[in-house]
């Protein structure tokens, strides 16, 4: 299947779908399958589930920038909602059913708080040791990273940002020579 019958299957479908891309020798993809076939079963009728073999349509999977198997791909009304890559719960995967039939976009979590709490230690350990090591501008300048990274997805200049570098970067070649002329 090429990404135009893709798209236009996804388009014209009646029902939510879950596109579970998975391999053969993926293990993690192996371990949920059991889940997703008992989610299937649960929500059928309500929402479809389609298996989409990456090693069989790489062409397709590079398209819908898929990078890391497994990936969960949620669709309602032609749209995609969210996706999961890796290996996700029973309840994480529930939830994405769950999104599939009501159609709201799940909220983003951010950052953990031990995650948070680890890179502001990290920081800290960094800049202590930037002090203690003569005032280290490389060092200086990890803490910094390490101290923004833990409160990035709370930073509303970095919210402002994002989107638009996130733009820059999903241009094509074509796209940018005829802004160009």
């Amino acid at each position: 299947m090429d990404q135009l019958e893709f798209f236009e299957k996804i388009k014209n479908h009646s029902l939510p779908v879950i596109v579970d891309v998975w391999a053969p020798w993926c293990l993690p993809c192996r371990v949920m399958q059991p889940v997703v076939e008992q989610l299937s079963r649960d929500y059928s009728g309500k929402v479809d589930v389609w298996k989409l073999n990456a090693d069989e349509a790489p062409e397709l999977v590079k398209s819908l920038r898929i990078y890391g198997i497994p990936t969960i791909l949620v669709y309602k009304d032609g749209q995609e909602l969210t996706r999961k890559v890796g290996s996700q719960s029973h309840s994480v995967l529930r939830s994405l059913f769950e999104v599939a039939l009501t159609g709201k976009r799940p909220l983003k979590n951010g950052l953990a708080l031990s995650d948070r709490i680890l890179r502001i230690l990290a920081g800290i350990s960094l800049l202590v040791l930037a002090w203690v090591s003569g005032r280290s501008i490389l060092l200086i300048v990890l803490a910094g990273i390490a101290l923004f990274s833990a409160v990035y997805d709370r930073c509303p200049v970095w919210q402002a940002i994002a989107p638009r570098v996130m733009r820059l970067f999903r241009r094509t070649p074509d796209s940018l020579n005829s802004e160009l002329q």
